[in-house]
Parts: C-alpha cells; sequence; structure tokens
C-alpha cells in the first residue's frame, strides 16, 4: 500500500493509477482527518464477490439450522395437497 496526501495524489494522479493497475493493491489517500482508498476495477471486483459469498454464509447458517431441526425430530410433516 501506498500513502499520500490528496495534493500529492492530484499532481500526481497519472501516476498513482498506473501504480495500482501495475500491482500496487492500492493508494490510501490522506485528506485530513479522513481517508480515501484507490484499487483497480480487479480488486473492487474481488471485494463484491467476497461480500456477495459471504451473505451466503447467513442463508447457509438457517439451512444447517433447518437440517439439524430436521434430524432430531423437531419438524411437522405436511401433505401440500391438504393445504
Amino acid at each position: 500500500m501506498i500513502t499520500t496526501t490528496i495534493s500529492d495524489f492530484r499532481a500526481n494522479v497519472k501516476m498513482y493509477v498506473d501504480k495500482v493497475l501495475n500491482g500496487t493493491n492500492c493508494v490510501l489517500i490522506n485528506r485530513g482527518t479522513k481517508a480515501a482508498v484507490l484499487i483497480s476495477l480487479e480488486e473492487y471486483n474481488s471485494i463484491k464477490e467476497t461480500e456477495r459469498i459471504s451473505s451466503f454464509a447467513a442463508v447457509s447458517g438457517l439451512l444447517e439450522s433447518s437440517l439439524n431441526e430436521w434430524k432430531s425430530g423437531k419438524t411437522v410433516e405436511i401433505n401440500i395437497d391438504e393445504l
């Protein structure tokens, strides 16, 4: 990771973008007490995919819980034709 100030980033945008596109993970851009991060589109897409997959963990947990209930006999059988 490279760290820079907003002023230096503004003056050298092309250089920082090139660094990110050519292998540097990210650029941390400080602006007073706050900061922003420049990452490649590939890295951004990877993060979003990880978020998407992680969201399935909640569903997976519910499924596992339901299977455990079924295995322990805590379920009720319903005939769909009787509904």
